[in-house]
């Protein structure tokens, strides 16, 4: 019975970081090669700040940006597109922030590469339970319709 669950994990190294993927039902590309707070994994930001994320493409093409609250809600809250190369989060030229507001606790975002765009109609939204996350990406992934596709995680902590 352990094996059906366990056979669709596996251990990937990308250049500098140790990274745990679940095989989401289809093929993964390694293209983002770096996803993370500008103040690092685990580092801690007070509601009312804004956090930035720097992530690295080894190619063009376009990204979802997908927060899961301590309490277990999912949300969509960015999508762009980008040529390969290292960037900061929001881009400048788009004059957005990104506000942290409650709940506390543990943030955890996830970035999802597609080579060519997804529809509007596929989004992110509502309630995480168990392994959801990984399912609901699963589908978007399909739902997509992109030959490469990639998914990195990243988490930070939101105080008082």
């Amino acid at each position: 019975m352990l094996a059906l669950p366990l056979s669709a994990c596996t251990i990937g190294i990308r250049p500098g970081t140790v990274s745990v993927g679940v095989g989401f039902g289809v093929e993964l590309s390694p293209v983002i090669t770096q996803f993370r707070p500008d103040r690092g994994e685990g580092s801690y930001y007070r509601v009312g700040e804004s956090v930035r994320f720097v992530i690295t493409l080894n190619r063009p093409g376009y990204i979802t940006l997908v927060g899961v609250d301590p309490d277990g809600r999912a949300y969509e809250f960015d999508r762009f597109y980008l040529n390969p190369g290292t960037y900061t989060l929001p881009l400048a030229s788009r004059q957005v922030q990104y506000t942290l507001t409650y709940p506390l606790g543990l943030q955890q975002v996830r970035a999802i590469y597609t080579n060519t765009p997804t529809p509007g109609s596929v989004r992110f939204e509502g309630r995480i339970y168990s392994d959801g996350l990984n399912s609901r990406t699963s589908s978007y992934l399909q739902l997509s319709g992109a030959q490469v596709r990639d998914v990195s995680d990243t988490y930070f902590y939101i105080t008082q």
